[in-house]
């Protein structure tokens, strides 16, 4: 689906796009003709995402913001607005893992910023886009999740599966507010990729006496297996901001032929609530 795409006109901002998937997203946007606002917390990695793109024949220009902090996000939506116009595409990619340590032992500030960073980030840049899409009447939001969110819960990753599950909810919330209105919202499960959190997994479970084994098993997994490529990641992206997938909104999507088998996330209410 992806090669009749048809994005000239569009304007993306792709929050965590100097490295890893957020980098293949935003390449793969201005590749169909979107003029892409990368965003994160780094200037130097969104300069060369900007200068992939813009070798490629492509539009990008960077912004470098705390997309934790809501003053910052609106600073963005402003300087964007200006500089490239209203965005028709969010793509919420930035994140992080986060501690791995049981609850009694985490740090409390690193718990709470991996839901801030993870949660509350798409949350403001949501609120802060969402305006003009609906004005407009045609807009795709898409947040990135994970499979642990829909995992048996563990012990030693209560933030990280947390902010994902509550992301999810967010999410499907979001779309039921949007039905009708020609802008979608769905998250996507990129698939088991290694990536600079895949390295950040490895080396905290390296250090681990216990409690790490099955963080070992999947580090060791993906190497082996070489991961998810990013580009499949890139694909569904594609094809959730296209025309044909207008209809598609508050679904947990997956990758093409995924190394993880897709888990059961949710389907149709079974019926009104009682109370309605």
């Amino acid at each position: 689906m992806s090669n009749r795409v048809d994005l000239h006109g569009k304007v993306a901002v792709v929050t965590g796009g100097g490295r890893g998937l957020g980098q293949a997203m935003a390449l793969a946007l201005a590749a169909h003709g979107s003029a892409v606002a990368v965003t994160a917390r780094s200037a130097d990695q969104l300069l060369a995402t900007a200068e992939l793109i813009a070798a490629a024949g492509g539009v990008a220009r960077r912004f470098p913001a705390n997309l934790t902090d809501a003053g910052d996000v609106q600073r963005l939506k402003d300087t964007v607005e200006r500089e490239m116009g209203a965005p028709d595409i969010l793509v919420n990619c930035a994140g992080v893992f986060g501690p791995i340590a049981l609850v009694q032992d985490c740090d409390p500030a690193e718990w709470v910023d991996t839901l801030m960073i993870n949660t509350v980030a798409p949350y403001f840049t949501t609120h802060a886009f969402l305006g003009a899409m609906l004005a407009r009447g045609w807009g795709r939001i898409v947040n990135v999740s994970s499979a642990a969110s829909l995992h048996p819960p563990g012990g030693y990753n209560t933030a990280y599966a947390t902010s994902k599950a509550a992301l999810n909810h967010f999410t499907r919330g979001l779309a039921a507010e949007l039905d009708g209105s020609g802008v979608t919202a769905n998250v996507i499960h990129p698939g088991d990729v290694k990536t600079e959190m895949w390295a950040d997994i490895r080396d905290k479970a390296g250090r681990m006496t216990a409690g790490a084994d099955g963080y070992r098993n999947w580090v060791k997994w993906v190497d082996e297996t070489g991961g998810d490529p990013p580009h499949k990641a890139a694909e569904l992206v594609l094809n959730l901001v296209s025309d044909a997938s207008a209809s598609v909104n508050g679904k947990f999507l997956w990758i093409a032929d995924s190394l993880q088998k897709p888990i059961p996330s949710w389907g149709d209410e079974s019926g009104p609530l009682p109370w309605n």
